[in-house]
């Protein structure tokens, strides 16, 4: 019964920045960012907990920036200094644990996706 809604993708030149937005439907569950290129697979990005707890994947620690409104079941990230490597479809993902974490199997609920296209 819970939907993800992810918003704010699109394409930037290297060094610019985007902020993604995440609404969470019908839950209240912690929330995390995971992206995906072409060719790879999904990877974690960065993680708020609802107990206010975050974590960040090594490549965007410094650059990005997690943040959440769980009175309003939303999620952002705020990507600065955005690289090509950086390009990627972006999901939200909602899942059970209190504590930040990017453990895929923590998460049952996905968002459609958002794009990021980072242009040297």
């Amino acid at each position: 019964h819970v939907q993800l809604v992810e918003s704010g993708g699109g394409s930037v030149q290297a060094g610019g920045s985007l902020r993604l937005s995440c609404a969470q439907y019908g839950g209240s569950f912690s929330m995390a960012w995971f992206r995906q290129a072409p060719g790879k697979g999904r990877e974690g990005v960065a993680a708020h907990g609802t107990d206010g707890s975050t974590m960040y994947d090594d490549s965007v620690k410094g650059r990005f920036t997690i943040s959440s409104n769980y009175a309003k079941n939303m999620l952002y990230l705020q990507m600065n200094n955005l690289i090509p490597e950086d390009t990627a479809m972006y999901y939200c993902a909602a899942g059970g644990s209190p504590a930040a974490t990017l453990r895929l199997s923590k998460f049952g609920y996905w968002g459609q996706g958002t794009q990021v296209t980072v242009s040297s």
